[in-house]
């Protein structure tokens, strides 16, 4: 589970809540079902015509990526973890590695392990991998963007639900005593469209297109990883190599780590 989405949705709705109640207006006027159907509603529509039916399709599984942590390895595991294979093909062969890929249960390493042991060459392996990440990089951008594209979306049907609401206010004027109230109500659409668009659906495009590049870092050190065994480098050129991936402060700590676990 992904803490930081849920902790932000919960932050973001007691902002509101309590943001209304210390400015003396009632929560209960969000309940507003005219707001609701043109935000919420006319979002979904907006967004069904702008994408093609296979891109809307992923739309549920995009929701379980926002909150569900990654099943990535972290870049540290992933260095000692080609150290250690590095070792064994310096000793064996990369043959060798044949048995180690049974545990992987990464399929893109799994992929590029299975190339270099079949004898692929380095520019083949390079090239087949760099494309399943371009690829991939392709429908994350798609997703990100239907989120993005909502956020555009709301904030202005929002101000189409304000119109309708005056539209509505104005024509029923001989009652003055509800002219007040009415107009009130018409701007809760505005703010439901700005709410839903800059707190919900921006937010859920940039953390898709973050968990995106996180996986893009991990899945290129991936491949750097495998055609260095391919080229048989020596472990802790691997792991010097696999570290300029981290930031700095990582970078140092782990290369520790690593230098004391040899003297040991």
């Amino acid at each position: 589970m992904d803490k930081t989405s849920f902790i932000g949705l919960i932050l973001a709705l007691i902002a509101l809540v309590i943001g209304m109640i210390f400015k003396g207006v009632s929560p209960t006027v969000l309940l507003n079902p005219a707001a609701i159907l043109i935000i919420i509603v006319g979002t979904i529509a907006a967004v069904v015509i702008a994408f093609p039916a296979s891109e809307i399709k992923r739309v549920p599984k995009l929701f379980g990526i926002l909150f569900k942590e990654q099943k990535l390895p972290t870049p540290a595991n992933l260095v000692f973890m080609f150290s250690e294979w590095a070792q064994i093909v310096r000793k064996e062969g990369l043959l060798a590695l044949e048995a180690q890929t049974v545990d992987v249960e990464d399929p893109f390493l799994k992929n590029g392990l299975n190339l270099a042991i079949d004898g692929q060459s380095a520019d083949y392996i390079r090239d087949v991998l760099s494309e399943e990440i371009e690829a991939m990089e392709e429908r994350h951008q798609a997703g990100a963007g239907i989120f993005a594209q909502a956020g555009t979306y709301a904030p202005t049907l929002g101000v189409l639900g304000a119109v309708i609401g005056l539209i509505a206010a104005l024509g029923n004027m001989e009652n003055t005593e509800s002219l007040g109230h009415a107009i009130s109500a018409a701007f809760v659409a505005t703010l439901l469209g700005i709410f839903t668009g800059y707190v919900f659906w921006h937010p859920f495009a940039n953390k898709l297109k973050r968990k995106s590049k996180q996986e893009v870092k991990i899945k290129y050190m991936m491949i750097e990883g495998v055609l260095s065994l391919l080229e048989g480098e020596a472990p802790k050129v691997i792991e010097q190599k696999l570290a300029s991936y981290l930031p700095t402060a990582e970078r140092k700590k782990l290369l520790q780590e690593s230098d004391v676990a040899v003297n040991e």
